[in-house]
């Protein structure tokens, strides 16, 4: 997994931020056309049954800031999310089998920094995020000192591929957006381990 990368013909060139014994990080700007963006957007915000979790912090449990949904792959997709996994796939040359979102309804909805928990992936699999929507900031740094910082414009249409060592040592948020903005979704494709797979 170490040397996976994008293949096949894109729209826009890929850019390439991390690649070294830290992982693979790429950026595929314009993976998908604006008006299956739109279509792929208004589908998952109206058709989705959007959770608002709560968690847990410190002494109290408090609103996650934004909705969440999950699907397993291996059973029926609502279309958008098929057509949008079917895109992925061909562009990466590999299947994955599971399927996180999350609506970030306005510019105070965000996530944490965090890494992906690597106990519910395959051992150094890929994670590739999918944005519908408008556009969001992401900062992506590394977890060694001195800290290397990245910040990236996710835009609609655009996909990012996470790879290699990446979870073990890169973290990545959505922060708060200091000026207004409209709603964003992102589709996380994961591969995880099946009950008869061992990690």
């Amino acid at each position: 997994m170490e040397q996976l990368s994008l293949i096949g013909p894109a729209p826009s060139a890929a850019r390439t931020l991390v690649d070294d014994a830290s992982g693979r990080i790429v950026y595929q700007p314009e993976l998908v056309p604006a008006p299956e963006c739109a279509a792929w957007f208004a589908a998952l915000r109206d058709g989705i049954e959007w959770q608002h979790e709560r968690r847990p912090m410190y002494d109290r449990m408090v609103d996650v800031p934004r909705l969440t949904a999950g699907f397993d792959c291996t059973g029926p997709l609502p279309p958008a999310i098929a057509a949008a996994k079917q895109l992925v796939e061909a562009r990466m040359g590999l299947r994955f089998n599971s399927v996180g979102l999350n609506f970030y309804r306005d510019g105070n909805d965000s996530v944490a920094m965090h890494n992906d928990r690597t106990a519910e992936l395959l051992p150094r699999s890929p994670v590739a995020l999918l944005s519908l929507g408008e556009t969001r900031v992401m900062r992506i740094q590394s977890k060694a000192r001195p800290r290397r910082a990245i910040k990236l414009a996710l835009e609609a249409g655009s996909l990012l591929l996470m790879a290699g060592a990446a979870q073990e040592h890169w973290e990545h948020g959505i922060p708060k957006a200091r000026e207004p903005v409209g709603a964003r979704i992102s589709l996380a494709f994961r591969q995880r381990p099946r009950a008869n797979e061992t990690v």
